[in-house]
């Protein structure tokens, strides 16, 4: 960190992340171990920013988001308030898997409570509109709605109830 950041109180920055010049991270926000943002990036309330994730210059990344481990935004990016970014293709809790990375290139915007699936990239200056869901990757310059979720298969016997 520098003094010229602004680290509200309340928020934890975990040893070993790096939060570049001029960067504001704001109430009850938590950036793990790892963790790399560029300068003049702004983190909102409530903002969760995993291990090893990489943040680059110029980012906005708004109240209630969450960039778990694997996530990559290059710079400029805009990340709308409660979108969620997952890292893992089939989770389970008794199970430890590999983080798929997800690659946001530079001045994407993610509109408020979007999901990004990983394993996908979203294309420079693509527009992601809020609540939709990101299954596919998203071509340089295009805008994405909807939901794309649909039944695929019945879920596994051994778990059903």
């Amino acid at each position: 960190m520098t003094p010229h950041n602004h680290i509200h109180p309340s928020s934890i920055i975990d040893p070993g992340a790096v939060i570049g010049k001029d960067t504001r991270v704001w109430h009850f926000s938590h950036v793990m171990p790892g963790a790399r943002i560029g300068r003049d990036c702004v983190l909102g309330d409530y903002v969760f920013i995993g291990r090893n994730v990489v943040i680059g210059d110029g980012c906005r990344i708004q109240n209630h988001a969450s960039v778990f481990e694997g996530v990559t935004l290059e710079k400029n990016v805009f990340v709308g308030p409660g979108v969620m970014f997952t890292n893992v293709k089939r989770p389970r809790a008794d199970q430890r898997q590999g983080y798929v990375q997800t690659i946001v290139k530079a001045g994407a915007t993610i509109g408020a409570g979007a999901v990004i699936v990983c394993g996908v990239t979203i294309g420079e200056k693509a527009m992601v509109g809020a609540g939709a869901v990101v299954t596919r990757n998203v071509r340089p310059g295009a805008t994405v709605t909807g939901v794309a979720a649909e039944p695929i298969t019945n879920i596994d016997p051994m778990w059903e109830t």
